[in-house]
C-alpha cells in the first residue's frame, strides 16, 4: 500500500486520521506518517491496509495509469 492509497481508501470512506488510527489499532501520528510516505514496518502497514480492506476498500496495483482504490459494493 502506497502512501497515496492510503489516503484515497480514507477519502473514499469519509474517514479523518484519528477514526483510521482507531480501527487500525495505532497512533493517529502513526497514519499520518505513512501519509507522509515514511517508511514503517511491515506489520504496521499491513495492519492500517487491513483495517481499510474490512471497511471494503480493494488496492489497485500500478497497471500503467497508477495504482489506486475502489471500494466494494457492501
Amino acid at each position: 500500500m502506497l502512501a497515496v492509497q492510503c489516503k484515497m481508501a480514507r477519502a473514499a470512506l469519509g474517514l479523518g486520521i484519528r477514526d483510521l488510527a482507531k480501527l487500525a489499532a495505532v497512533s493517529p501520528d502513526t497514519i499520518a506518517r505513512l501519509e507522509r510516505g515514511e517508511e514503517l514496518k511491515p506489520r504496521t502497514v499491513g495492519a492500517v491496509r487491513l483495517a481499510l480492506e474490512v471497511m471494503g476498500v480493494t488496492f489497485i496495483d500500478q497497471n500503467g495509469d497508477g495504482p489506486g482504490v475502489r471500494l466494494k459494493n457492501v
